[in-house]
């Protein structure tokens, strides 16, 4: 954005400084500090002297707000419904899913029961699946 040539930072790291998310997404610093006033999904963290603190995930909303504002020309309030719909969406979970999950855990109790019975120890009933562990 500026005239300042940016040097190029690696994007494979687990935390960054304000800085250095305003060189890779090629925004000056200002404007991310505006995008947190203006989006309550983007909120690095702070570290002990209050510096922020961005991760990956920081990363790649600054990234999909740039591209929504300055190539898909959406407004600030329109990225705002755009995330808060989306978000909706990636935090249900569907039924079936917590179902294949319940069925698969059962599966890994009842072989480790079949392996500890094997070894003839001490027995652990569960009496709220009604499975025993043998110990």
């Amino acid at each position: 954005m500026g005239s300042l040539p940016r040097k190029k930072l690696s994007t494979d790291r687990l935390f960054y400084k304000i800085g250095e998310i305003s060189a890779i997404a090629e925004i000056e610093s200002h404007v991310l500090r505006y995008w947190e006033s203006e989006f309550p999904f983007l909120k690095p963290r702070k570290n002990k002297t209050g510096q922020r603190i961005y991760t990956r995930k920081d990363l790649e909303l600054v990234l999909q707000i740039k591209n929504l504002l300055y190539k898909e020309k959406y407004t600030i309030a329109g990225v705002r419904k755009k995330f808060s719909s989306n978000s909706l969406k990636k935090n249900s979970v569907s039924i079936e899913t917590i179902q294949g999950v319940k069925k698969r855990l059962k599966e890994i109790l009842d072989t480790l029961n079949r392996d500890v019975r094997s070894q003839k120890g001490p027995v652990i009933s569960d009496k709220k699946n009604g499975s025993q562990l043998h110990l």
